[in-house]
């Protein structure tokens, strides 16, 4: 736990929230900034302020989390679909530095569209450079 993150302090009970689901390794409850009704935040109980810092078994449950709660979310207000997301670190607009999955409700009238949508400066990449970053990837952190 971390003393001055706001999850933690939710986790702990001591700033209320509207939970909705609690695992062994997981938490969730609805966001009280929602971008829709039926926003929903999934976290680590533990802080891990990204993905890469949580243990294997913590970030399968929490991505297992979203996966079961997503249906639940639909069903709840009556979605057509979710945009599940993390932002991950800072220059991805992490707010809270606490690792945090989002389901979000989608409905076919929102005008959201995908993410592929967003404004996005789009690289130009050839062959060679995508196959650089496969192999990058494939290679992992050094």
């Amino acid at each position: 736990m971390s003393d001055d993150c706001i999850f933690c302090s939710i986790v702990a009970g001591d700033v209320p929230s509207r939970t909705v689901h609690e695992g062994e390794h997981t938490f969730a409850f609805l966001d009280v900034n929602p971008l829709v009704r039926g926003h929903t935040l999934v976290i680590p109980k533990e802080h891990y302020e990204t993905v890469a810092e949580m243990p294997d078994d913590v970030r399968d449950a929490v991505f297992t989390a979203a996966g079961e709660l997503t249906p639940a979310v639909e069903e709840a207000v009556d979605a057509d679909a979710t945009t599940i997301g993390m932002n991950n670190g800072a220059a991805s607009g992490q707010e809270v530095p606490h690792a945090h999955v989002h389901v979000v409700p989608r409905f076919d009238d929102d005008g959201v569209g995908p993410l592929h949508t967003l404004d996005w400066p789009r690289p130009d990449l050839d062959d060679e450079e995508f196959d650089d970053v496969a192999e990058a990837i494939r290679d992992g952190p050094q």
